[in-house]
């Protein structure tokens, strides 16, 4: 794994820095970030290896429909 990181400001020579690779590194935060907007991931209520990861793959396949602009929207909550 290659470390990919803004050099400091006052630095006197700037390190190189692979733009491909930082927007990459980027999307994967972002993603992350997203997927702990999930009560279940965020928390990890499951007892089994097995059904957190299943858990992962709905919040993923959730996040991916929404990005898509495929996802249904949330409907609002009903009057009681």
């Amino acid at each position: 794994m290659k470390p990919v990181i803004h050099s400091n400001p006052i630095r006197k020579r700037a390190l190189p820095l692979d733009r491909t690779l930082y927007r990459l590194r980027y999307r994967v935060e972002c993603f992350f970030h997203d997927l702990k907007h999930f009560r279940a991931v965020a928390t990890r209520h499951d007892k089994t290896a097995t059904s957190y990861l299943a858990v992962l793959h709905v919040a993923s396949m959730l996040l991916w429909l929404r990005s898509s602009g495929t996802a249904p929207s949330p409907s609002p909550p009903a009057d009681r």
